[in-house]
């Protein structure tokens, strides 16, 4: 189920200095001239496939736009107005040709190339309960250390950034609020609830929030990962469980991941959770995942670039309010600077190719769309992670994500990230998607100390104030095996592997 995050910075598609404005409308309209089409007809079996149609914004358009997808056999599902976005269901094969002709249609496409069913991320391998024996254990050495959680002996990685010196002089703003677009938050979780935010959270599968109180929480103990990052970030420190590195902050959760065992992230949900979280107030989003089903989005698929043109609207509109996202780099230990990349995996909602993608010209989404902070993963050596992928100007920052062959000196001598898990349990993740709700919870430190600080300058600061080990001096050879599994390129500010350095929780509030 773990999904991998390969990314480049959308550079080609995008100019470096981007107005909301302009940059809503960077891919150039495919619009025409040519009349509206009836639709064809449809047999009763046809399936029904989920499109996003992007416009320009003016209300006429829109309007405009909104008549032709009924005349196509289009039913719209929700109208993002504000950022030229429609999502619409359609069993007509043909909808996507006939509606990308429509004058006022900058590009247009199905988000999935299956049919809808009635319900990824960027974890590594299966979680790792923890034992009632290893609680116990190491409930001991936390009391012995003098740590105010039972459970945060087994935190290396919050040492690690100073975190648990940083929650001394500021645990965080109530004011500050990181949302977790994942599989659901289980906000019942006593080390969770203290800090949650039920106003600012919501179901987005489908593409239309859902704000129903408990709309939120995962399905089942199953769909754990959200659950796993809302506590790295804001777990209370109220002497029960684990710490969070910004535990005085508050989070909230927008599902955006089918129901069913996929746990697919589709580009409508991901869309409708952008859209909500800047309506509402939050500051920082969190992004452990990539849009499904194209681990790559190739420009020249008109599909693809529909989803990359849609999400980036919503992405933009979030910054554009105030918001910052933060998102994780990926599994595949992928240079992810290099000219070509082999692909896999998509589309994983049908029958995935195999096929050979530049990612300076096929995006992974959201990691690659401008603005967005991108987050390779350290174990507790401050290494990379076996399986981050990385690559210069590529990383944005680092943090501790995890990695189980790097062994610390804790009670469980677990390499990977302690945290909460539905139904009031506790368990082991590694990944990349570890490693970015560590930058979150940093960058709403940063937040809370500097209240009017816009998306950029969090960033900035999240750079200014990072520790960057440099590149290895010796071969990078995490399986022994003598073959460098990596290369890291670039020098002590600014590298390949960290970007600009590990982000530090001490000095985010000092």
């Amino acid at each position: 189920m773990a999904h991998l995050r390969p990314r480049h910075r959308l550079a080609l598609a995008v100019p470096v200095v981007l107005s909301l404005t302009a940059s809503l409308g960077f891919l150039p309209s495919a619009a025409s001239a040519v009349p509206i089409t009836e639709t064809t007809a449809q047999t009763a079996d046809a399936p029904n496939l989920s499109y996003v149609v992007n416009t320009r914004l003016d209300h006429r358009t829109i309007n405009t736009v909104k008549k032709a997808i009924n005349a196509a056999g289009g039913s719209i599902v929700e109208t993002y107005e504000q950022i030229g976005v429609i999502v619409v269901h359609s069993a007509n094969p043909d909808f996507g040709l006939i509606i990308r002709k429509v004058p006022g249609v900058q590009s247009a496409g199905a988000t999935r190339t299956a049919p809808l069913s009635l319900a990824s991320t960027t974890d590594e391998g299966a979680v790792q309960y923890l034992s009632k024996e290893q609680a116990a254990k190491t409930t001991k050495a936390s009391a012995a250390a003098g740590d105010s959680e039972p459970l945060e002996a087994d935190q290396w990685d919050l040492p690690a950034i100073g975190a648990d010196k940083a929650a001394k002089i500021n645990p965080g703003s109530k004011s500050v609020t990181v949302a977790v677009i994942d599989v659901g938050v289980d906000d019942t979780h006593p080390d969770i609830a203290p800090n949650f935010s039920p106003s600012q959270s919501a179901n987005c599968v489908g593409g239309k929030a859902d704000t129903t109180y408990g709309s939120w929480r995962p399905v089942d103990s199953a769909h754990y990962h959200g659950t796993h990052v809302a506590g790295e970030i804001a777990a209370a420190r109220n002497g029960i469980g684990v710490a969070g590195v910004a535990p005085g902050v508050k989070v909230a959760g927008i599902t955006v991941a089918e129901p069913d065992s996929t746990q697919l992230f589709y580009p409508e949900s991901v869309v409708c959770a952008f859209v909500f979280a800047a309506d509402h107030g939050v500051e920082i989003t969190n992004n452990s995942y990539y849009v499904d089903p194209w681990l790559y989005n190739c420009m020249d698929d008109p599909d693809q670039r529909a989803i990359v043109d849609a999400v980036n609207r919503a992405q933009l509109y979030a910054q554009h309010k105030g918001t910052l996202n933060v998102a994780a780099a990926g599994n595949s230990n992928d240079d992810l600077d290099s000219d070509a990349l082999i692909d896999a995996s998509s589309p994983d909602d049908s029958t995935a190719t195999t096929r050979t993608v530049d990612p300076h010209e096929c995006f992974d989404v959201p990691t690659q769309l401008p603005g967005v902070v991108t987050v390779s993963s350290v174990g507790v050596t401050k290494a990379k992670s076996y399986f981050s992928s990385y690559g210069k100007g590529v990383i944005d920052v680092a943090a501790p994500g995890g990695d189980a062959r790097q062994i610390p000196d804790t009670p469980s001598k677990n390499g990977r990230i302690l945290s909460t898990l539905p139904n009031n349990t506790y368990g082991y993740l590694q990944g990349t998607s570890m490693a970015t709700p560590h930058v979150a919870a940093v960058a709403a430190l940063l937040k809370s100390t500097h209240p009017y600080a816009s998306p950029a300058q969090l960033q900035a600061l999240l750079k200014a104030e990072a520790d960057n080990p440099g590149c290895p001096t010796d071969v990078y050879d995490t399986n022994g095996d003598g073959i460098a599994d990596a290369t890291c390129v670039g020098g002590k500010r600014v590298n390949g592997f960290y970007g600009f350095g590990i982000v530090n929780a001490l000095r985010a509030v000092k």
